[in-house]
């Protein structure tokens, strides 16, 4: 990846890694990385390169991580979530993350050679929220989108996480509302495109049941990953699973 772009759009830290054949315009692919691993928009780009893909493909740094750690670090993030994970962590990232992408994109557009043509979005885990919540908002024309480990409903996740870390989440009538607007099964309605799931066959049940049931009522494709968890880090076969699946979606959707 020698001619991998790395700066700031609008705000936002990204790494962008341009199409093998550059010549004309090109689709463009945008999405987010996980908070597990991988836990950066450079981790992201190793792990799904979608290589094969004739478009830019342009991986966003979530906030609240990267360049955007606030004082203190990964301990901070740490500190604020364990406080309240869904009012500290989930809405917060989500909301700036799906907040800022249009103004990024446009700026995008304009500074990437070619990068004018069909727009596909993606993301994992935490990152998969944001490429929904961009999908369900209609604020930018979404040809194709494609998320892996996704976090398809927040209140399951808040319950795997009690189980995970052996504590007990206490839920206000604010973050049930935050909870139920990032239910996207209930909001399956208002993901107009074309939309590929990948789960890891091994994932908790709290991604798995929910991304079957969004499968169920969109009538959406479904890719199960036999040996995943919820991670995928660069150079694992169950990254090369992720990648290979993102690829052929997206050649697929996005061509012309």
């Amino acid at each position: 990846m020698d001619e991998m772009v790395e700066g700031v759009a609008a705000g936002v830290p990204f790494v962008a890694v341009p199409p093998a054949d550059p010549d004309g315009p090109v689709a463009l692919v945008a999405g987010w990385h996980l908070m597990d691993a991988p836990a950066s928009e450079r981790a992201m780009a190793a792990a799904v390169p979608m290589a094969d893909v004739r478009a830019w493909r342009v991986y966003f740094g979530l906030p609240l991580s990267g360049a955007r750690l606030p004082e203190g670090g990964h301990h901070e993030v740490f500190r604020r979530a364990s406080e309240d994970a869904v009012l500290n962590a989930f809405e917060p990232v989500t909301e700036q993350a799906a907040g800022e992408f249009p103004a990024a994109l446009a700026e995008l557009r304009e500074r990437l050679p070619g990068a004018t043509g069909p727009l596909g979005v993606f993301g994992g885990s935490a990152g998969a929220i944001v490429a929904l919540e961009v999908l369900a908002r209609g604020d930018v024309e979404i040809t194709a989108a494609a998320v892996a480990s996704p976090v398809v409903q927040l209140a399951p996740m808040i319950t795997a996480n009690e189980r995970r870390f052996g504590v007990t989440y206490p839920w206000t009538e604010r973050s049930r509302a935050v909870a139920a607007r990032y239910d996207y099964v209930d909001r399956a309605a208002e993901l107009t495109a074309p939309l590929l799931l990948v789960t890891g066959a091994d994932d908790d049940v709290a991604v798995r049941e929910p991304a079957a049931a969004l499968h169920a009522k969109l009538g959406t494709e479904l890719v199960t990953v036999d040996g995943m968890a919820h991670e995928f880090p660069p150079g694992t076969p169950a990254a090369a699973r992720v990648d290979a699946a993102f690829s052929e979606w997206f050649a697929r959707r996005l061509r012309g």
